[in-house]
């Protein structure tokens, strides 16, 4: 076989905001190595058909010549269908940011039919504040959107959803049986759209070998749709999966029918086993010497291959994501939620980069931390990742970046960050992190310098003893101190939430929810949302249930599905009835709403006060930091310009001035001749020469103690020190 045209695709739904980036790493690292790989996102090619005037008079139709049990909402619409189609294209095009003049008609006029999804539209003024006229707008058209998606659910398409395509068909699904019944039955409308797209492409690109990400159980369901279709239209064509989903629930896989759809199903990073299975396809290499492969086999039987003896592809060697061929200036900027952290995730455009490959903690119970993408812990030169994000700005025209770190390590972000003040590059960024002690108050300082506006991270149950017990490596007063650098630093921050952790008590989470109450009241958390604990096959807890006092009562494996497992926890609390109410107090201390109410006020059942003093974040940000004579072998680092000196007589001596000039304002340093000549020296160097680590203690050598009439630890409590660290220089 010659090399073989290769046709990636993410099947629907993930984002409609920005491409999910995994077509993109492997089209790059593939198109490195020679071969001819187009990518197609057809979740949102499939939106961009549904609501679209024809694609909403399709939908209209055929609810009318259905024998649908319609609910009020539904009839509702169908009676404004003639308003849905006349302001369809014009909301699609203003999602799109092709014509933000359509806000003030969306905000102040009645532009937009209006069903079950603005019955509880929140105050727009109070929610977004000075964001602006568009931002509501965005927010009015997302749920005239999600209004149409329901009644698409309740008719013509019930597996549809913006982001949970068909995910109830793949979740925790031991039998392949529900999925297999409902891609045995014939295409409802959605389907045949998605079909119609699929047939479009493939006679467009003539493929080889077509190839499925499935990150999230909503895409499997598409996925094998549309493998389905290649089969049967062109039997030759070779179709491979591979993704998040399958890396969690099918790692036990055996299903044959799987195989009617899918010949190879693929495990963990993808590169090194499509770099085989292309060899074998071409002849070059045996089907045994496979990589972390499925397959069925002449007998009929599913067989798992990983015999060849090639190492991982290591993570400087991926190569950078090629987003060329997808229509980067269609996807849609929604704003479903009034959360300042669910708006990054869904307005605008992000491209995604990993700093890591893996977790370099890799520690935390609930986590699946025996499983490659996060054990393989592997870092690349911040050289080689600047490189790759000046390649990828080139490409797409956008500065927007996503580092889609588990948790991007502390010192890979401080050198990325130096390195991207170097060079002068300037992105805006955000990633997920760890609240660890390292993330000190001039790191973060330094990071916000280099383009980082926001950071998410777990603070998780927010109890020392179960913090502890997840082995989580951090304290409730070390968030509070991490937390508070970032804001300082002007970076927005958010924390995931858990409730329902093994042996959690009512007390526990009561607690964790008056911790929350004051990390928002102090202003150092923006952001949150509680995530109920799951149990999952391949965490510590779900590997060992007994040493974290739970256990598992199923469900039982079977040949498809195996990830979540249903737990039973006999020294914990009913954690069922505490997620409204947890739910409904982070909302409103988001908006500083009833942050002094007490806690019973958010629960209709009586829950005990809060055992955790009340100045419990007050204390731990009153505790005195490292002073910096202790800090000799960290690294300076300036912010600003190279001043300019003035030196001028006085009847006690020459005095030095010396004058930033700086972005925002323009200010004084006063001190002697001697420490003035030395600071100037010192901050030009600094600020021209990002190349040279200069730590402190080098500082402190050359620093003229004698003329100076003082030590150097003297003067590192001095007017002059003080206001030089306040304005931008860093110790890190």
């Amino acid at each position: 076989m010659k090399s073989p045209h290769i046709l990636l695709i993410t099947p629907p739904l993930t984002q409609l905001n920005t491409p999910y980036p995994a077509t993109a790493y492997l089209k790059g690292f593939l198109g490195g190595r020679g071969y001819f790989v187009t990518q197609a996102d057809l979740g949102l090619e499939l939106v961009l058909k549904l609501f679209s005037k024809a694609g909403l008079q399709r939908v209209f139709a055929e609810i009318e010549q259905g024998a649908y049990s319609l609910s009020d909402n539904s009839r509702r619409m169908l009676r404004l269908q003639k308003s849905y189609l006349a302001t369809i294209e014009p909301v699609i095009k203003f999602l799109q940011n092709k014509d933000n003049t359509l806000a003030p008609r969306i905000c102040h006029s009645r532009f937009l039919p209006e069903a079950a999804r603005f019955d509880n539209v929140a105050d727009l003024e109070s929610a977004f504040g000075t964001m602006g006229l568009t931002d509501q707008a965005r927010h009015l058209a997302t749920l005239y959107l999600e209004d149409l998606g329901d009644l698409i659910k309740e008719t013509v398409g019930p597996q549809f959803g913006f982001s949970r395509y068909a995910e109830k068909l793949a979740m925790s699904a031991t039998s392949f049986e529900p999925l297999y019944d409902a891609l045995q039955a014939a295409p409802n409308l959605l389907d045949e759209m998605l079909l119609e797209l699929l047939d479009e492409l493939v006679a467009r690109t003539e493929p080889d070998v077509v190839g499925f990400t499935v990150p999230f159980p909503g895409n499997l369901y598409g996925a094998l749709r549309l493998a389905g279709r290649v089969k049967e239209q062109r039997p030759q064509v070779k179709t491979l999966m591979g993704g998040g989903y399958p890396n969690t629930e099918l790692r036990q896989i055996r299903e044959p029918r799987f195989f009617d759809y899918i010949d190879y199903l693929t495990l963990d990073d993808g590169e090194g086993p499509w770099l085989r299975l292309l060899e074998h396809l071409q002849g070059q290499r045996a089907q045994e010497d496979l990589q972390r492969t499925f397959l069925r086999d002449t007998q009929g039987q599913v067989q798992y291959l990983n015999a060849c003896r090639e190492a991982d592809i290591p993570h400087p060697e991926v190569g950078t994501p090629d987003y060329s061929d997808l229509p980067l200036t269609e996807y849609l900027s929604v704003i479903e939620v009034l959360n300042p952290m669910h708006r990054l995730w869904s307005d605008g455009r992000w491209n995604k980069l990993t700093v890591a490959h893996g977790c370099y903690w890799k520690r935390c119970s609930f986590c699946d931390v025996t499983l490659d993408y996060i054990s393989r812990y592997e870092t690349a030169p911040a050289t080689l990742l600047v490189d790759r994000i000046e390649q990828i700005v080139r490409q797409t025209g956008q500065t927007g970046f996503h580092f889609v770190d588990e948790a991007a390590p502390p010192l890979a972000l401080r050198d990325l960050a130096v390195e991207l003040l170097r060079r002068r590059v300037n992105i805006t960024w955000w990633g997920n992190i760890r609240f660890e002690k390292t993330f000190s108050p001039d790191l973060c300082r330094l990071l916000a310098a280099s383009g980082c506006i926001a950071v998410s991270g777990g603070l998780e149950v927010a109890s020392d003893r179960l913090l502890t017990l997840m082995e989580k490596g951090v304290t409730i007063a070390q968030v509070a101190r991490v937390t508070d650098g970032f804001t300082q630093a002007g970076i927005m921050v958010h924390a995931y939430l858990m409730y329902g952790f093994p042996t959690q008590t009512t007390q526990e989470t009561i607690d964790s929810l008056e911790v929350v109450r004051q990390l928002l009241a102090a202003g150092i958390v923006q952001s949150g949302y509680w995530h109920r604990f799951s149990m999952t096959a391949h965490s510590p807890v779900g590997k060992n249930p007994a040493k974290y006092k739970v256990a598992a009562i199923g469900p039982e494996p079977g040949d498809f599905a195996w990830n979540d497992l249903w737990h039973d926890d006999p020294t914990g609390t009913d954690h069922e009835q505490f997620g409204p109410g947890l739910a409904k107090a982070l909302y409103n201390y988001m908006h500083g709403v009833a942050l002094n109410e007490p806690l019973q006020f958010w629960f209709d059942f009586r829950v005990p006060r809060p055992t955790v003093p009340r100045q419990l974040i007050q204390q731990a940000l009153q505790a005195e930091g490292k002073p910096d004579s202790v800090k000799q072998n960290l690294r300076l680092f300036w912010l600003g310009n190279a001043p300019d000196l003035e030196i001028t007589e006085g009847k006690k001596g020459a005095r030095a001035t010396l004058t930033f000039y700086e972005q925002a304002e323009d200010f004084e340093v006063k001190t002697s001749e001697a420490v003035g000549q030395w600071l100037l020296e010192l901050l030009t160097k600094l600020a021209h020469d990002y190349e040279t680590k200069l730590l402190l203690k080098e500082a402190a050598a050359s620093f003229p103690v004698s003329a100076a009439g003082m030590s150097f630890e003297a003067f590192l409590t001095s007017p002059a020190w003080l206001l030089l660290r306040e304005k931008g220089l860093l110790i890190l």
